[in-house]
């Protein structure tokens, strides 16, 4: 199972490294969790620089794709180059976005006539690209995900892990990495927002 975390130049830390952290909860052989990226190494919005775990050819052969937010997703859209290395299939593959990667699917075609959840400064862009945007922080429907806002990482996270290997797997993540004090709670109310989806596909 490798779950690729598309991570682009002036990428949200946010995004990438709380699904990173939260995916990499599952222990087992064959589960691998990468920061997918265009380069080399990228940097972050706040100037953190990271190496590459995989790149865009990984992505067609990828599980699971996972696409974080950034300060340049306007440019990347834009790239043609890049955007056909892009090779996403919701039939085969889960598929989630966060915040402006929610514009990444809209202009690849992922999301069709599906609503879709972004963050504030993504969603008049997400709705120029022909999305109606939801004021929630998480939707799917079938095979794809989104989430808007930083914070609303674990729900994508823990609907990678229950589509992929099962509820109480995905609360045992969240329960992890939960504040003390506010665990269950945390993990009710992640569980609130995505237990809809997962009766659905089930």
């Amino acid at each position: 199972m490798h779950i690729a975390i598309l991570t682009f130049q002036g990428f949200n830390e946010l995004d990438s490294f709380v699904a990173l952290g939260i995916l990499n909860r599952i222990q087992r052989p064959g589960w691998r969790v990468t920061l997918c990226c265009p380069e080399a190494s990228v940097t972050s919005m706040n100037g953190v620089t990271v190496q590459a775990q995989s790149r865009l050819d990984a992505v067609a052969t990828a599980d699971v794709v996972l696409v974080g937010s950034g300060m340049q997703t306007r440019e990347v859209v834009a790239d043609a180059a890049l955007m056909a290395q892009l090779q996403l299939d919701p039939r085969r593959q889960l598929i989630a976005a966060q915040c402006s990667g929610t514009l990444i699917l809209a202009k690849l075609g992922v999301l069709g006539a599906v609503p879709a959840c972004t963050d504030l400064t993504t969603k008049p862009w997400v709705q120029e690209a022909g999305i109606a945007v939801l004021d929630q922080p998480f939707f799917a429907e079938g095979n794809v995900a989104t989430a808007g806002g930083c914070l609303a990482a674990p729900y994508l996270a823990a609907w990678l892990i229950a589509r992929s290997e099962g509820e109480a797997a995905a609360r045992a993540a969240l329960h992890y990495v939960a504040p003390v004090g506010e665990k269950q709670a945390f993990v009710d109310r992640a569980m609130q927002h995505i237990g809809p989806s997962l009766a659905a596909a089930a």
